[in-house]
């Protein structure tokens, strides 16, 4: 089983309330995310094409052979030609993307400049600016949420993943398995990227990552690790207490002679989330909170403008 708690030498600041300075920090984090975006942007065209999907695309000439039932009576009637309506194909140019609201993700040591919860969202937001402007569809998983078409969609985004949109505390609970992800039935060949530090039973991931992706989902799984949680940096006397300020307390008298054993627990549970990845056919990325988010986002852009392009 993978550790919950992280050491801190400091009390964790409640989840509550870093939930509600996330939530009204969002609008710097939309702009940075925007700087970003555009800073890695380059040439990237995205593909819109009609199918089966429910959202409207574009009104095009009725031809031959084609269905009676498709035509746009309305449309047609302020023309001399009949048109019909076409819907894009949702299932092969939706990204859906979800970054997790755990308590664990508010954890920030000295050696990083901010907490796996904001970096998870700024990486959520910089991706989701990057493929609007590429002409895709984005939602925000578990939300109940339709997917936003436009760049001007990437506030109502921001408001959803930060739990500050009308009406909304954050993503329902009822939806998320022991896991901590949302469980949901996405279209087939969906874009998913599942961001989180996945401080969760191997086992519980196991089940919940492949129910997502049942359907032939092409997935990003996104490891965001704080420095102090990958090295485990302390010496001497530590008191180490859960994150969220949960119920665990104690303390170690030689942190670093701990030291060898926590990695080897650490990278055993990456080992089995790698391995997870590989059976699944997806890509797995490890960024940690004191790098440019920029080392995340690079690889994952182009990961997902390839899917885009290809359609595999």
């Amino acid at each position: 089983m993978a550790p919950t708690w992280i050491a801190s030498q400091s009390p964790a600041q409640p989840p509550v309330d870093e939930a509600q300075r996330l939530a009204l920090a969002y609008p710097a984090l939309l702009v940075q995310a925007d700087r970003i975006a555009n800073t890695v942007a380059m040439g990237f065209h995205g593909r819109r094409r009609p199918g089966s999907g429910e959202s409207f695309w574009q009104f095009q000439r009725y031809r031959a052979g084609e269905e009676a039932a498709r035509i746009d009576w309305r449309k047609s009637a302020r023309s001399d030609q009949l048109y019909v309506r076409q819907n894009e194909w949702e299932a092969a140019n939706t990204v859906w993307l979800w970054a997790s609201g755990a308590a664990g993700m508010d954890f920030q040591s000295k050696l990083a400049t901010t907490s796996k919860r904001e970096r998870a969202l700024l990486i959520l937001l910089t991706l989701s600016a990057l493929m609007l402007s590429a002409g895709e569809r984005v939602g925000i998983l578990g939300s109940g949420r339709q997917p936003v078409a436009t760049r001007n969609g990437l506030e109502k985004l921001a408001a959803i993943a930060s739990g500050n949109e009308a009406g909304s505390s954050g993503l329902p609970e009822g939806s998320f398995a022991e896991s901590g992800l949302p469980q949901v039935s996405l279209p087939r060949y969906s874009n998913v990227i599942l961001i989180s530090d996945f401080l969760v039973p191997l086992e519980k991931l196991r089940e919940s990552i492949s129910s997502i992706a049942a359907r032939d989902v092409r997935g990003h799984i996104v490891q965001v690790f704080d420095p102090a949680e990958e090295h485990l940096p302390y010496t001497g006397r530590k008191e180490f207490e859960e994150t969220g300020g949960g119920p665990l307390r104690f303390i170690i008298g030689r942190t670093e002679s701990v030291r060898d054993s926590y990695r080897a627990r650490i990278e055993a549970h990456r080992a089995g989330l790698k391995e997870l990845a590989r059976r699944l056919g997806w890509s797995f990325t490890l960024h940690h909170t004191d790098q440019p988010p920029q080392r995340a986002i690079l690889p994952l852009y182009s990961r997902l403008s390839g899917n885009m392009l290809t359609g595999g």
